[in-house]
C-alpha cells in the first residue's frame, strides 16, 4: 500500500516550519481518580511527536479518550492526565488546549495537546464542516493512531481529505508494513491462530483466512465448535452448536486447497470454570458429558508447536485456552514459546493476545505486535480500513 510517510517529509525538510496535526491514540485506562494506570499508548506516541519537533514543526496532537457525549465536555473526559504524562516523557511542558476547532496558536518547535476530539460535535459521524475546519489548522496531517484506523471519523478520515498533505506517522506506517508482510506477501507456510470464546465474533475472519492460509489453528470456544463439527463430544464446553455448519464449511474450504484446520487430539478438562478447578488431561474422544474443555492438551500443543516452528509467517489472534488460570495455561504457553523460537515473521494483535505475550515474556521474539484491537481484526477479515484508504487516495492524487 502506497502512502506518504511522515518520516520522509521530515527527512526531506518539508516539515520545517509547518503546522503539523497529529492524530494519536492516547485512549489510556484510568483509575477512578483519573490517574493513568497503563501508559503504553502514550509512550508509543512519543516518537512521532519527537520527529515533528526535531524537524522544526509547530506541533498539535489530539486523541479521543473514553466515550464522551459530543458537545458536552465533562472533567472526566479531559486529556489533562495525558498532557501531564506526555510532558514527563518529552521533558517539556505540554499545554492542553480546549475549544480548539476554530483556531490554535502554536509556534515552530512547540507542541500542544488538543482536548478530547470526540467532544467536538460531528466527530463520530465525520461531519464535513468540522473536517474542513480542522484541516485549516494544519499544513500536514499525520495519522499515527492505528487503533482507530477502522473508523471513518473527523480526525481519522475527514481531516485527511481536506488537509494540504495527509500522511502516515511511524506507528501507522509500521502497521501497514507488518500487515503487508504477513498477509499481502507472506513467506509460506502461512499459519494463522484464531482463538476466542465465540465463532460468531470471528466467523468472517475465519472465512477470509481460509482462502489464504496454509494452517488455520483454532482455539478456545472456537475450537470447541470445530470439534463438534468433527463429530466429537465436547460435554458442557462453551460452543455454538448452531454454527457447526459454518465451521464445517471452513474445514472443507481449507481441505479443498490442500490446507488444514488441526482438530485437537487431546484436551484439558474440568468440571467447573474456576481458578481452583482440578484439571484433567483427556483424549479428545473421551470427553464426558459433564466436562468443560478449557485448554488444548499437551499432545496437541506439541504438534502445533512443531507446525509453527516450520512456518514462514505466523498471524496470532487469541490465546488457545483459559491462560489466566495456570492449570489451563499450558497450551497458550507452548504456542507462545513456539512462536518465540520460530524463524517465521510473526504478527500478533488483540488484548488477550498481548496479555499472553506479556505473561510469557516473548515481546522481543514476536516480529510485530499490533497496537489496534478492532482495527487488527478488521484487517484479518480482509477489509480495507478507512484510514488506510484515504491516505492511499491522497498519496495517489
Amino acid at each position: 500500500m502506497n502512502v506518504i510517510r511522515f518520516s520522509d517529509l521530515c527527512a526531506s525538510g518539508k516539515a520545517a516550519g509547518q503546522r503539523v496535526f497529529i492524530r494519536a491514540d492516547l485512549n489510556v485506562p484510568q483509575a477512578d481518580d483519573g490517574s493513568i494506570t497503563e501508559d503504553t499508548r502514550v509512550r508509543a506516541s512519543v516518537p512521532c511527536i519527537q520527529m515533528a519537533l526535531a524537524a522544526g514543526a509547530a506541533v498539535m496532537v489530539t486523541s479521543h479518550l473514553g466515550r464522551p457525549t459530543e458537545g458536552e465536555f465533562k472533567a472526566e473526559d479531559s486529556l489533562a492526565p495525558v498532557a501531564k504524562r506526555l510532558g514527563e516523557l518529552l521533558g517539556r511542558e505540554v499545554p492542553l488546549v480546549a475549544n480548539w476547532v476554530d483556531g490554535v496558536t502554536v509556534a515552530p518547535g512547540q507542541v500542544v495537546l488538543l482536548e478530547n476530539c470526540r467532544v467536538n460535535k460531528g466527530e463520530k459521524k465525520n461531519n464535513e464542516e468540522l473536517a474542513r475546519k480542522m484541516a485549516q489548522l494544519c499544513d500536514i496531517y499525520v495519522n499515527d493512531a492505528f487503533g482507530t484506523a477502522h473508523r471513518a471519523e473527523g480526525t481519522t478520515y475527514g481531516i485527511a481529505q481536506f488537509a494540504p498533505i495527509a500522511c502516515a506517522g511511524p506507528l501507522l506506517a509500521a502497521e501497514i508494513d507488518a500487515i503487508s508482510k504477513a498477509l499481502a506477501n507472506p513467506k509460506r507456510p502461512l499459519a494463522a491462530i484464531v482463538a476466542g470464546s465465540k465463532v460468531s465474533t470471528k466467523l468472517t475472519i475465519l472465512k477470509s483466512l481460509a482462502q489464504n492460509v496454509d494452517q488455520l489453528i483454532v482455539g478456545g470456544g472456537i475450537a470447541n465448535t470445530f470439534m463438534l463439527a468433527a463429530g466429537l463430544n465436547i460435554g458442557k464446553s462453551l460452543a455454538e452448536a448452531d454454527l457447526v455448519g459454518e465451521a464445517q464449511a471452513v474445514i472443507e474450504a481449507m481441505k479443498a486447497r490442500g490446507a488444514e484446520v488441526p482438530i485437537p487430539t487431546d484436551v484439558v478438562t474440568a468440571k467447573a470454570f474456576a481458578a481452583d478447578a482440578p484439571a484433567t488431561v483427556k483424549k479428545a474422544t473421551e470427553v464426558a458429558d459433564d466436562d468443560m474443555i478449557l485448554d488444548i492438551g499437551p499432545e496437541t500443543a506439541a504438534k502445533l508447536a512443531e507446525q509453527l516452528k516450520a512456518a514462514g509467517t505466523i498471524v496470532w489472534n487469541g490465546p488457545v485456552g483459559v491462560f489466566e488460570f495456570d492449570q489451563f495455561a499450558n497450551g497458550t504457553k507452548v504456542i507462545a514459546q513456539a512462536i518465540a523460537e520460530s524463524s517465521a515473521f510473526s504478527i500478533a494483535g488483540g488484548g488477550d493476545t498481548l496479555a499472553a505475550i506479556a505473561k510469557y515474556g516473548i515481546e522481543k521474539q514476536v516480529g510485530y505486535i499490533s497496537t489496534g484491537g478492532g482495527a487488527f481484526l478488521e484487517i484479518l477479515e480482509g477489509k480495507t480500513l478507512p484510514a488506510f484508504e484515504i491516505l492511499a487516495k491522497r498519496a495517489a492524487a
